[in-house]
């Protein structure tokens, strides 16, 4: 005999899957009885409310600064007939910027050719004679072309390693298969991986160090969960287990289909 809910459980919503707006909806979504139930939503709205608007009003605070502190570089340099505020009763924020990626792209392009590549070689020849700025200036150029050349290749994996002693493991970030004399004097070309490791909770700043490939254990988890890993000391964890759920539930139906396909006609 099916025993009968109580009006508690009748009222009672059905778990939500465990994403994050199912974490948001359970935390606004509290039952409210008496006094103290309420106050308990009320606490619950303002979390959710902080969740949402606190991301979002960094991000826009951050981008506000970036623009505000090109256009304090930029705007000087121009000339005020060319400046929107001379026409206009109030200030256009953005116009530094666009005018730095105009001039960028102007020189880009002007280095394109042949002449603009003889100027930079006659540049960069008067650089190499100065016994400071050359050394400045080569490792500033090497640094920027590495990163931006390879962008696409730069820190696609993940992985993980015991440091700074056995049993205890650290996330690193994949660069590229180590190169050149470090390679040959280490292990000979027998698999050795530079790899990065960012520090808590700041993930720009950390270590460079060279690990032989058979003691770098690979994980699934993308680059910008690992970063979200380390930035919140492990509190926000990659949702492993929901993966696996989308996975299984992705094979069920087709499970099903097979079976059917088997079964015998009646």
């Amino acid at each position: 005999m099916a025993r009968r809910k109580t009006p508690d459980q009748e009222q009672r919503p059905a778990p939500p899957d465990d994403d994050g707006a199912d974490a948001l909806h359970r935390l606004a979504a509290a039952p409210d009885r008496g006094p103290i139930r309420v106050g308990t939503r009320l606490r619950n709205y303002f979390l959710t409310g902080l969740i949402i608007v606190g991301p979002l009003g960094i991000t826009i605070y951050v981008l506000w600064w970036f623009v505000s502190l090109v256009d304090t570089w930029v705007k000087p340099w121009l000339p005020e007939r060319y400046l929107p505020e001379t026409y206009l009763p109030f200030t256009v924020p953005g116009v530094g910027l666009i005018v730095s990626i105009s001039i960028l792209m102007f020189i880009g392009a002007l280095t394109a050719n042949l002449f603009g590549r003889t100027l930079v070689s006659y540049g960069e020849m008067m650089l190499d004679r100065m016994p400071v700025v050359r050394n400045v200036y080569g490792a500033l150029k090497q640094i920027f072309e590495t990163v931006l050349s390879q962008s696409n290749n730069s820190f696609q994996k993940v992985g993980i390693i015991e440091y700074p002693r056995k049993g205890l493991y650290a996330i690193v970030f994949i660069s590229t298969q180590t190169k050149g004399e470090i390679d040959d004097k280490i292990l000979r070309g027998h698999g050795l991986l530079s790899v990065f490791l960012p520090t808590t909770p700041n993930p720009t700043s950390g270590y460079l160090l060279f690990v032989p490939e058979k003691d770098v254990l690979i994980l699934d988890m993308s680059v910008e969960e690992a970063a979200k890993l380390v930035i919140s000391a492990g509190l926000v964890v990659p949702e492993h287990q929901a993966k696996l759920k989308k996975l299984a539930r992705g094979v069920k139906p087709a499970s099903k289909t097979r079976v059917r396909e088997t079964e015998p006609a009646r």
